[in-house]
């Protein structure tokens, strides 16, 4: 039986230089959930505009399910910029409609049978904080929550960070964000401790720790696992992160070791760095 794995957070369009693109962290790692095989679910909202039935149109033409409310709030964009190693830096539009996701009866319902939750920092900035608390509230006892943290521009805060990590079993972090998170919560300056005060605080199970080109860590409080990216020609790296968290979720699922559910995630990233936008074929 299909795993139920679920995103829950801002659906968007990147705006590319380009062109537009699907995006937002959730929605992401919903699709490449469904991509590896299992049932992939993205939740969020779009506004009643044409950027709204756009991303009803392609999210129905990649046959990713999902909850997607309609919200008197625009559909929310962001303006992505790549530089020359094409890593991104983004302006996101605030008061948008994914800022205001409502919890409902169909959203608690896929949360009873959740397998699989991810959820970030950056749609707690505004009202859809409530909702994502809700859902993972409904969710069933054994189900792994694992906190994104995606860290963007200045939405995020001290409490929305630990209170999240309280409530997740896996925490996926990247190497400026360790930095960032360390600083806040007084952790030190060595990466690795600071993974592992974060387990030994908050009674994660682990720490996903991405480094880019460098590759990543599975740290847990007795081990670090490193594994190194495969030499790829990069298009551009938005998404590749989501997609990551997406294939490691799925084959820690499935049963797999960390280094094996490391090893591919790092596949998969790699394959979504080669091609443009976050949701390739």
């Amino acid at each position: 039986m299909k795993k139920v794995i679920v995103g829950i957070g801002e659906i968007l369009w990147d705006m590319l230089p380009t062109g537009k693109a699907l995006g937002g962290a959730p929605a992401n790692f919903a699709y490449h959930a469904a991509r590896l095989g299992e049932e992939g679910w993205a939740v969020s909202a779009v506004g009643d505009d044409e950027l709204g039935r756009e991303i009803r149109d392609i999210v129905a033409e990649k046959k990713l399910n999902n909850i997607i409310a309609m919200s008197d709030k625009p559909t929310g964009t962001v303006e992505v910029e790549l530089n020359e190693k094409g890593v991104p830096t983004y302006n996101i539009m605030e008061d948008v409609a994914w800022d205001n996701i409502p919890f409902t009866a169909e959203m608690e319902a896929l949360a009873s049978r959740a397998d699989a939750v991810c959820f970030g920092s950056l749609v707690q900035r505004m009202n859809s904080r409530q909702t994502v608390m809700s859902f993972l509230k409904a969710l069933r006892p054994d189900a792994l929550k694992v906190f994104d943290i995606n860290l963007r521009q200045h939405y995020y805060s001290p409490e929305v960070i630990e209170e999240s990590l309280r409530l997740a079993d896996i925490l996926k972090i990247n190497d400026e964000e360790i930095g960032t998170v360390a600083a806040m919560f007084s952790l030190g300056e060595d990466t690795t401790e600071a993974c592992r005060a974060l387990i030994a605080r908050y009674g994660l199970r682990l720490v996903i720790l991405t480094k880019g080109p460098e590759g990543s860590e599975v740290i847990t409080a007795q081990e670090v696992i490193p594994q190194g990216t495969d030499d790829v020609e990069i298009v551009d790296t938005v998404g590749a992160g989501d997609s990551f968290t997406a294939a490691f979720v799925v084959s820690y699922l499935r049963g797999d070791t960390l280094a094996e559910a490391q090893r591919l995630a790092s596949e998969t990233a790699s394959y979504v760095c080669s091609r443009k936008g976050a949701m390739p074929q």
